[in-house]
């Protein structure tokens, strides 16, 4: 027998609100090439797609992200065919939202995986079928309403429609003299009050020995020096890592998908200790890659036990300003006229396009990660630097290109160092040899 090989590539987040031209853009046959000679092509779509088919959720991911369903065949034109749809847009327009996107990727026979009409739809794997792999792919969330969280399914009752998602709990370890200031301000805010009461009442446990809340902000954790810790669910983890170990019956590959926007570090690039954790658990339960996204900017990689760890891959499409509608909320909120056009509210919300994600550098640029598996085992990792145009006027940006910018490679390079990563660069692309 000959040797068994697939190649995949996988992008971050597509937030896409405009079609591809007929004949396409600059760049645009550059990058569908290079996504074609792949038999695995992933993003995540950062959308829901219908025409009102849900009504807006009280909060949003950010901007309330719905576009017209014909964008998924200009999803597919890039070439992509495997795909996540769990993330903190999934909820934008409720629960019917979720359903129409649903109902729209099914039509167009699109491959995707991470939410669902129960939870139990949601958190199961999806496969593509490639000439000598079966590769399954898992999506989960971390950053979500709470509105958006689907909801398991009994045997009296329907569950709720949402996403596949993963919590996460913080706490703040404090030296004794701060975890006294925060049992004085406690008493003082009286934030603590209806847990106390219900302590009082015997309805709830009393605190541990050495842990203190502070209302829903996480417990604070009595020690010997000041750090922050955040810790995965580990219900979550458990219903994920059974999906995975299921999942490895069944298929070739297992590929993970995680959006995540948290960050114990004022540096957004560095990803919070409890993806780290999901990540290493991911992987021990036999996941062959972990694929991150959420935060709009690269974060490092990571070449766990043979296995890849993709942090974050940036963006790829971004193209929020362009989107047609924005609700009430979203006016409402700012105090702004409640008729203004979505138009003129993007230029508000961007203060003329000189605030915001709309000049911030590493929101522009981004990597494209390729790999390839042979006979089981990955081999290498080869990265595509891409530019969405930094300095496009809004109707031009958010489009991707490839770059070939060395810049941007050694950028990533440094997210990866602490990682022990090593990023060879040459001709505009970046290679990780994978032992």
């Amino acid at each position: 027998m000959g040797t068994k090989k697939v190649t995949s590539i996988a992008v971050g987040d597509m937030f896409i609100t405009r079609k591809v031209a007929e004949k396409g853009y600059p760049g645009f046959g550059e990058i569908s090439d290079l996504i074609g000679r792949h038999d695995v092509a992933f993003a995540n779509l950062e959308m829901t797609f219908h025409n009102q088919e849900g009504w807006p959720a009280a909060e949003s991911g950010g901007t309330w992200a719905m576009t017209e369903p014909d964008k998924l065949d200009d999803v597919k034109r890039f070439g992509f065919n495997l795909f996540n749809t769990a993330n903190n847009h999934s909820g934008d327009y409720g629960q019917e939202g979720v359903m129409a996107t649903i109902r729209h990727l099914r039509e167009r026979g699109m491959i995707f995986s991470g939410t669902g009409a129960n939870l139990q739809e949601a958190s199961r794997p999806c496969y593509l079928e490639t000439p000598d792999y079966r590769v399954a792919l898992i999506s989960v969330s971390s950053s979500f309403s709470d509105a958006s969280r689907a909801g398991g399914q009994s045997g009296e009752m329907a569950g709720r429609p949402g996403l596949n998602p993963l919590r996460y709990s913080m706490r703040y370890h404090v030296d004794p003299e701060n975890f006294a200031k925060v049992k004085e301000l406690a008493a003082i805010t009286r934030v603590n009050m209806d847990k106390d009461e219900s302590i009082a009442l015997g309805y709830s446990a009393p605190y541990e020995e050495g842990i203190y809340p502070f209302g829903s902000a996480g417990n604070f954790v009595l020690d010997t020096k000041n750090f922050i810790e955040s810790v995965p669910n580990a219900q979550d983890m458990k219903r994920i890592t059974d999906q995975i170990r299921e999942a490895k019956r069944q298929a070739d590959l297992v590929y993970v998908s995680l959006h995540a926007h948290e960050h114990d570090d004022p540096d957004t690039s560095i990803p919070a200790q409890f993806i780290e954790t999901f990540a290493h658990q991911v992987i021990d339960a036999g996941a062959d890659v972990m694929i991150g996204h959420g935060p709009h900017e690269l974060r490092g990689i990571e070449i766990y036990k043979g296995k890849v760890i993709l942090y974050s891959l940036g963006n790829f499409v971004f193209q929020t300003e362009t989107v047609s509608l924005q609700p009430y909320d979203a006016v409402y909120n700012k105090h702004l006229p409640l008729d203004m056009p979505v138009g003129a509210y993007m230029s508000e919300r961007s203060k003329n396009g000189t605030a915001g994600y709309g000049v911030m550098k590493n929101i522009w640029r981004s990597v494209m990660a390729g790999w390839t598996v042979e006979d089981g085992r990955i081999t290498e990792v080869e990265l595509y630097p891409v530019s969405l145009g930094l300095k496009a006027v809004r109707p031009q940006k958010g489009w991707p290109v490839l770059s070939h910018d060395q810049d941007t490679l050694s950028y990533l390079a440094h997210l990866s160092e602490p990682y022990g990563t090593s990023i060879r660069i040459r001709d505009g692309v970046g290679t990780i040899e994978v032992n």
